[in-house]
């Protein structure tokens, strides 16, 4: 819905530095999770069941030491943000615009951190009601902006960056107003935090954001100001509303469940369960794929147009990825080796770094299609070899050992 609005009123260049912005907004926010995602999903489902005074100290470690160390860097990123952009990003904003951005990141963090701890509690209509209760809240403002001639890049981020976290925050402080003071007198324990596992964790997704958002920071680097620059942002927008989205949801849901399992036939289960569960963003790409240029026009308007083909073309590398969920889940939530999926981001930063540099000067917008349908093959096809080979050494039941 905020595409359909924003493709009406912003130009596809305007687009295009919305996009390389809020690209690096969401890269910091991943990168300044610091791997508590995964800790969050690992260890509070079973913490849960066993102590409410020990979860609560689990969710006020966590969230301190994040925050603390999220503060560090954005501190950092106020003084150098305007330089890299000059260098690197180009995209000219001015610097209220770029601080705004950085002001977000926090929000975001704080955000996906209280989404994360409803999912991993198994709380799923609560976290998506609160959602969407602030993305109506956003969509008024956004509305708002627009009837009064104030839709600016710097304001649309300030609302889905800023307006639409607080918004959030407040529902869930509301409803938990009773339990505020249990969690404020609740101590701090860094045992809790799981260095190793979060460490790892963390540097492996910093290789894979990093690898993410490389498409658009180098066609931003290669072609500055180009209105291509909006088109690819654009297709990208509807390729993670539509498929990518889905796939998170789903990967949120059934995270708890794999931290769960012990044997072999336990794995075989889930994993069964897992692709049912994989077969709608499957299809939903499938469809993408097919869907006509009329369509696409009502949902892009005539000037953004020209991202419908690229669309179409990203949603075949994507499609490949579906598939390497299930084996990061098993990786990350069953026993709990990150280190693979941190030689897995290794490999696909590489492969797709050295292709963009390669071929975006080359074949332009069209280049990340060759790129990430290779780098995601290489990553999926690692993160499948050591599942396999960790499967192995399970139990085939309880009882039985080899």
């Amino acid at each position: 819905f905020f595409a359909f609005i924003l493709f009406r009123i912003i130009s596809p260049t305007q687009y295009g530095v919305f996009s390389v912005l809020m690209g690096i907004a969401y890269v910091l926010a991943n990168v300044l999770d610091f791997g508590t995602t995964a800790t969050i999903y690992s260890y509070l489902p079973p913490l849960i069941e066993k102590s409410k005074k020990d979860t609560y100290i689990f969710i006020k470690t966590i969230f301190v030491y994040q925050t603390l160390f999220s503060l560090i860097i954005i501190a950092i990123l106020f003084v150098t943000f305007p330089f890299l952009d000059k260098v690197f990003f180009k995209t000219n904003a001015p610097l209220w615009e770029l601080y705004v951005t950085l002001i977000s990141v926090l929000f975001f963090i704080w955000n996906n951190f209280f989404i994360n701890i409803l999912y991993a509690s198994k709380k799923f209509l609560k976290a998506n009601l609160y959602s969407l209760l602030a993305n109506v809240v956003k969509a008024v403002i956004i509305i708002g902006f627009a009837l009064v001639g104030r839709l600016y890049v710097g304001t649309v981020i300030f609302v889905f960056g800023i307006v639409g976290p607080m918004v959030f925050f407040i529902l869930i402080l509301y409803e938990k107003r009773e339990r505020l003071n249990f969690f404020i007198k609740s101590k701090i324990n860094k045992r809790h935090f799981r260095f190793k596992y979060t460490l790892t964790f963390f540097i492996a997704t910093q290789f894979f954001n990093l690898a993410s958002r490389m498409d658009l920071f180098l066609l931003s680097f290669f072609f500055p100001g180009s209105a291509q620059i909006g088109y690819y942002g654009s297709a990208q927008k509807i390729i993670f509303l539509t498929v990518t989205m889905a796939i998170v949801s789903i990967t949120q849901v059934l995270s708890p469940q794999f931290s769960h399992l012990k044997t072999r036939d336990e794995v075989r289960h889930q994993v069964k369960t897992g692709f049912y569960y994989l077969i709608m963003p499957t299809g939903i790409f499938i469809l993408l794929f097919l869907t006509p240029d009329i369509i696409f026009k009502l949902f892009f308007t005539e000037k953004y147009i020209k991202a419908a083909a690229i669309t179409r073309a990203l949603s075949i590398p994507y499609l490949i990825s579906i598939v390497g969920n299930i084996p990061n889940l098993f990786v990350l939530y069953t026993i709990k080796k990150p280190v693979y999926i941190l030689w897995t981001n290794i490999a696909f930063l590489a492969v797709v770094s050295i292709g963009y540099f390669l071929l975006i000067p080359r074949f332009g917008v069209i280049a990340p299609v060759y790129v990430l349908t290779l780098g995601f093959i290489v990553g999926t096809s690692i993160t499948t070899i050591a599942s396999i080979y960790e499967y192995k050494k399970l139990p085939s039941s309880p009882n039985l050992k080899g």
